[in-house]
């Protein structure tokens, strides 16, 4: 059993996750949430607030006030989301604490049944026999498929077209447009898009990261298909308001990290294709601010315009 001796929280701690339910984030955040619950004695309850291209959760966590008790659970878009989107209702990186991270874990680059794509070559072959007619999905502009996708272009000397999903589209509808031919590719979390590849509608082209996944080992990386060193991870990791008291986001850094290294955590995460992430609170901070520098550089590589 977990302990903890220090007064913080004294009431219910909201995590607000903003990409809607069944999804790798809402999953992670339930599953910390119990364990938060176990250690604190306190209710940590997890709120789904998806919109407006998952912008919607951070704005409210950063109106939340600096307590502690309304955090922020997202995934790298946090990062990446200050070079890819203009007019936020914040700054992602100076209206927040970065506190700790929690997973990582690998995308699959995946085509459509109806493409007749079927490998790494063939699709970087078809974007370069018809340049700028392909089209790739996302989950949002600055979201973390987006920017892999645009690295992944980037590396294989192809261009193509950004669909990226609506303001009322969830995860699940940016892999359905791919399923129904109407965008030619994604790089979708693995846990999402294993129904649709078990099913045969999806083509699972490359594993996003340099080492194959647990999940999908029969599929090799994109690097292994052609794309030398090509190498990008999905990450979550848990934001508070700026201005939170030093010692609670100390004590929260701290805790968080103690739930993940519990082995139930573990071994669950571990079947979900996610790998726990170790950091201090000032080493994922610095994580954080690196995370966003390269997604500058990706997106001036990419001739990117903010959105």
């Amino acid at each position: 059993m977990l302990q903890s001796s220090q007064d913080y929280p004294t009431k219910a701690v909201r995590l607000i996750e903003p990409f809607g339910t069944g999804g790798g984030p809402d999953l992670v955040s339930r599953a910390l949430a119990q364990k938060l619950t176990e250690l604190w004695g306190q209710p940590v309850t997890v709120e789904n607030v998806p919109g407006a291209g998952a912008t919607a959760g951070p704005a409210q966590v950063a109106k939340s006030p600096a307590d502690g008790y309304t955090l922020l659970v997202n995934t790298s878009a946090q990062a990446y989301s200050a070079a890819l989107r203009k007019n936020l209702p914040y700054d992602p990186l100076k209206d927040f604490i970065p506190v700790a991270p929690l997973t990582s874990q690998p995308y699959v680059l995946v085509t459509g049944k109806l493409s007749g794509i079927t490998t790494v070559g063939e699709l970087v072959a078809a974007a370069k026999a018809k340049p700028g007619l392909l089209k790739f999905g996302s989950t949002g502009v600055g979201t973390g498929s987006h920017l892999g996708i645009e690295k992944f272009n980037l590396a294989a000397g192809i261009k193509a077209v950004h669909v990226p999903a609506r303001p009322d589209e969830a995860i699940a509808d940016t892999i359905a447009n791919t399923v129904a031919g109407r965008t030619d590719y994604l790089l979708a979390p693995i846990q999402l898009a294993e129904v649709d590849i078990r099913a045969g509608r999806l083509r699972p082209l490359g594993v996003s990261t340099m080492e194959r996944s647990s999940l999908l080992p029969e599929v090799p990386t994109i690097a292994e298909a052609g794309v030398a060193g090509f190498d990008y991870r999905i990450w979550y990791g848990v934001w508070t308001p700026g201005g939170t008291p030093a010692r609670v986001v100390d004590k929260l850094a701290k805790d968080i990290a103690g739930a993940l290294a519990t082995p139930d955590l573990g071994e669950w995460l571990a079947k979900h294709g996610a790998d726990p992430m170790s950091m201090s609170q000032p080493e994922f901070a610095r994580f954080v601010l690196s995370e966003s520098e390269s997604a500058t550089r990706i997106v001036e590589a990419a001739g990117i315009k903010p959105q």
